[in-house]
């Protein structure tokens, strides 16, 4: 099955040569071709997720090409490489991300005065070798096929066998891929790469850009699935992460992104970690543990431009595209930094995203910078919910600010004073006034708990022994109590002293629910002004936590 609509071949009267003027031109065409079809390949990703982007980044990559090209001099010595360089910065998505790759061969091709089929041979090892598990039927296969075909030839002919290679290539991962076959679509990073191709096609031959997308190799076009349908059978080995997460690294060596890219292999999935031979790198995972993900590139450099995207974010079926460039999905979020997966289900629940971490892991400000950017909202209300955790909740907030958002951090001493500031927002309140209320909750919240003794030891209210348990309040030991049930009530009485309308409890890891439930009982019979809360939180330093407010 031929496309249809190319005039006779032009051949042009010298014989083209891939120099950087031939090269900028071929961006400028290929982000023209990609803008075309930009809509068509977005409707048809579905592998390695199906979130209708692969289009859109493919194109932003491109542009940044483009816009690196735009004010430098097209005679001088570094254009293409500077040219490659913009991809690399700019790539979006994996897609983006194995494009730069082809840049990057084109433009080393173009220095060392090698020709397109070396070029493209060099930009397929790259590609292929930056991403950790290669699969059959995706734009890497069709790199391999017009790279085998453009092998040994001029470049005009070179040129069109690369296209024509990569157009049957395309057809053909319908079948060679499961994730295609079962949605009826051919790979949209491959046809992607063929748009490009043949913008090149078109320059040195004269023929005319394609109009028509490469159909799948069987008999006739099977319906394509509704995005419904597709975003349903996220396939490629992602339905389990929640999050695209990408940096740029610098002056990181090869062995050092090897042992990077085999890090991230362990955290997620569809990794790609492509640099531009002078030591800076373009990092992309899809993962759930973002921080993880940060600490491991903070292990060989310095993260910037870290990007995340959540895929719950992605826009509904039918819904107007994102334009180009756009970053938030959202007006507002709550961001909450919490300890364990219980409290973590909790914050969602009450409608905060969260970032989640283990007892006594550090938390980096570029962590929870990329946190802040994976709500996607333009105004964000940060709860660090430990004291020690608001000097980096304030550096992040000005990193995240910088990048374009806006931040307020919420100043709060324990997860239950967060948890109060979260109970009170209220998105169609006015932004100021909102986060007002919030610290006002947390402020007006008033915490304790309870730990079970270790060691003999003298306190303010005398000598304890191991297994006494100790009432904790404002870091100081208020009551000694023979058990956690006494323990839990003559806290409880002690902090409502002072007054209060709400008690909420948090019951920490191993801890029997019996326990929420007599201090519940008690409080209802001695006060019964005062509304109980039980929550288990799962925390593995307090038995249990108490709030009251």
């Amino acid at each position: 099955m031929r496309l249809t609509g190319y005039p006779p071949r032009v051949v042009p009267a010298h014989e083209p040569v891939l120099d950087a003027a031939l090269f900028v031109r071929w961006v400028a065409a290929a982000a023209e071709g990609l803008e075309r079809h930009c809509a068509e390949i977005d409707r048809i990703n579905v592998f390695p997720v199906a979130d209708g982007d692969t289009g859109s980044n493919m194109l932003l990559t491109m542009r940044s090409a483009v816009a690196e090209a735009e004010p430098r001099d097209r005679r001088a010595p570094d254009l293409a490489a500077a040219v490659a360089k913009g991809a690399l910065v700019g790539a979006r998505g994996n897609s983006g991300v194995l494009l730069s790759q082809v840049l990057r061969g084109v433009a080393d091709a173009v220095a060392r005065g090698g020709d397109l089929g070396d070029a493209l041979a060099a930009a397929a090892t790259a590609a292929r070798s930056a991403v950790s598990r290669p699969r059959p039927g995706t734009m890497l296969t069709v790199l391999d096929e017009a790279a085998a075909a453009a092998a040994g030839k001029e470049l005009a002919d070179a040129a069109t066998a690369a296209a024509d290679a990569a157009e049957r290539a395309v057809r053909e991962t319908t079948a060679q891929l499961p994730e295609l076959a079962r949605a009826g679509v051919v790979d949209a990073g491959g046809l992607g790469l063929y748009v490009v191709l043949d913008a090149l096609a078109g320059l040195v031959t004269g023929r005319a850009p394609t109009e028509t997308v490469p159909l799948p190799a069987t008999t006739g076009r099977p319906p394509l699935r509704s995005r419904e349908a597709l975003v349903g059978e996220r396939e490629g080995g992602s339905t389990d992460f929640e999050y695209e997460v990408m940096y740029l690294l610098d002056g990181v060596s090869s062995r050092a992104a090897d042992a990077l890219r085999d890090e991230l292999d362990q955290l997620g999935d569809s990794v790609a970690v492509v640099g531009d031979g002078s030591g800076t790198w373009n990092v992309h995972v899809h993962c759930s543990d973002i921080g993880a993900v940060i600490e491991a590139g903070l292990a060989v450099g310095r993260p910037r431009r870290i990007t995340v995207v959540r895929f719950a974010d992605t826009p509904a079926p039918g819904a107007a595209p994102e334009p180009a460039g756009a970053r938030f999905v959202k007006a507002r979020a709550v961001l909450m930094v919490v300890t364990g997966s219980e409290i973590a289900q909790l914050a969602r629940e009450a409608g905060a995203d969260v970032l989640e971490r283990g007892p006594d892991e550090p938390v980096e400000p570029a962590a929870l910078a990329a946190a802040i950017a994976g709500t996607r909202a333009r105004h964000v209300v940060l709860l660090p919910g430990e004291s020690e955790l608001t000097a980096v909740a304030e550096r992040a907030a000005g990193m995240a600010r910088r990048a374009g958002q806006d931040v307020v951090v919420v100043p709060t001493s324990s997860v239950l004073q967060a948890l109060s500031a979260l109970a009170v927002h209220d998105p169609h309140r006015r932004a100021g006034d909102d986060v007002v209320a919030m610290a006002e909750a947390a402020a007006g919240t008033r915490t304790a708990a309870l730990m079970v003794a270790e060691s003999e030891a003298l306190t303010w209210v005398g000598r304890c022994e191991p297994g006494d348990v100790l009432g904790i309040a404002d870091g100081e030991v208020v009551l000694i109590a023979p058990d956690l049930a006494v323990g839990a009530l003559w806290l409880a009485h002690r902090m409502l002293t002072a007054g209060g309308e709400i008690v909420t409890a948090l019951l920490g890891a191993g801890v029997d629910d019996s326990l929420g439930e007599g201090l519940a009982a008690d409080l209802r019979r001695t006060h019964p002004e005062v509304d109980v809360v039980v929550h288990r939180g799962g925390q593995t330093d307090y038995p249990l936590v108490l709030g009251v407010e």
